[in-house]
């Protein structure tokens, strides 16, 4: 009979463990396929930005300067993307990403200022229908950037929790994964002001 609650307690155990394990790899799963959401939605962005480019060409032949920023800026953000679709969670990848983004973004804020000087480049049908995808990607990036993070968050507070955390690490899960926030993050966060003088 003590064997017997021998055995039941050891099985009950090794099926707790199991259970541990199995939750730390079905939460890494979900982050990493957040992840790869997020370079869905960035590769469509990274596509469109030389239609934009070349669209404004026409116009601006004479802020060739600008044009190559943003193109450059953007090759820069897709070596980036790459680095950290190879290691999602990876806190180095997840800042240059983030560095990445920060450059293309404002390349792409110097674009739309010298776009806004000129009203028949703003006009112009192509260039609209860019803008506009581009407007909706940047839309789908954010929203898929909000549910990878919502599973790295999942993710390491399931792994800093006890008991997960004595057994995450003979697991292979070691460190916390890292969460994915661009540098206009706390302009986004924060609340417009409003100012009625």
């Amino acid at each position: 009979m003590e064997t017997i609650i021998t055995l039941v307690i050891i099985a009950l155990l090794v099926f707790w463990v199991v259970a541990i394990y199995n939750k730390l790899v079905a939460l890494k799963n979900r982050f990493q396929n957040a992840f790869s959401q997020i370079e869905v939605q960035l590769k469509r962005r990274y596509d469109l930005i030389p239609n934009l480019v070349e669209t404004a060409k026409a116009y601006l032949s004479h802020e060739r300067e600008t044009l190559e920023a943003v193109i450059a800026a953007r090759n820069q953000a897709v070596t980036g993307l790459q680095q950290a679709a190879g290691d999602p969670g990876n806190a180095a990848a997840m800042q240059e990403l983030t560095s990445a983004e920060g450059v293309l973004g404002a390349a792409l804020g110097r674009l739309n200022v010298v776009v806004e000087a000129y009203p028949e480049l703003k006009a112009n049908q192509n260039m609209m229908q860019v803008s506009e995808e581009l407007t909706t990607t940047e839309n789908k990036v954010a929203f898929a950037r909000q549910a990878y993070n919502d599973q790295v968050t999942a993710y390491n507070t399931y792994r800093q929790s006890f008991p997960p955390i004595v057994f995450a690490g003979m697991f292979g899960h070691t460190t916390d994964a890292t969460l994915l926030e661009f540098e206009d993050s706390a302009q986004i966060q924060s609340a417009p002001e409003v100012d009625f003088s």
